[in-house]
Formats: C-alpha cells, sequence, structure tokens
C-alpha cells in the first residue's frame, strides 16, 4: 500500500464502521500514516474531511 498517492480515489473503512466493515469511497487530501505499511492498513484523510483506514485503491479496471 505505501503506492498511495495524494489525490487518488479510493475506498476506506471509517473508526465507526470497522465492526461492519462498510468502505467509504473518496479521494486522498492527506496520508496520516507515517510508515509505508500497516497491519490496519494505512490511514488518510479524504478531501470531504473523513478519516479511515485504506481498503483498496482504485484503478483505471475498477
Amino acid at each position: 500500500m505505501a503506492n498511495i498517492k495524494d489525490k487518488q480515489p479510493l475506498l476506506i473503512v471509517l473508526k465507526q464502521d470497522q465492526r461492519t466493515g462498510a468502505l467509504t469511497q473518496g479521494i486522498v487530501q492527506r496520508i496520516l500514516t507515517n510508515s509505508p505499511n500497516h497491519p490496519h492498513g494505512i490511514k488518510v484523510r479524504l478531501e470531504d474531511g473523513q478519516v479511515g483506514r485504506v481498503k483498496k485503491i482504485h484503478t483505471s479496471e475498477d
């Protein structure tokens, strides 16, 4: 997951959705995790202000 970049579309799990696993789609505003990988997923802030851990990066095939 070290290839996450600003302005990239992806799917995250918000803190309140961790039990259900519900995904939220958004565009990366800022990467909050300092390390290139994390066992629970890289934490990011979306452009709309929501914060969560990355579960899937959107690609052109998605």
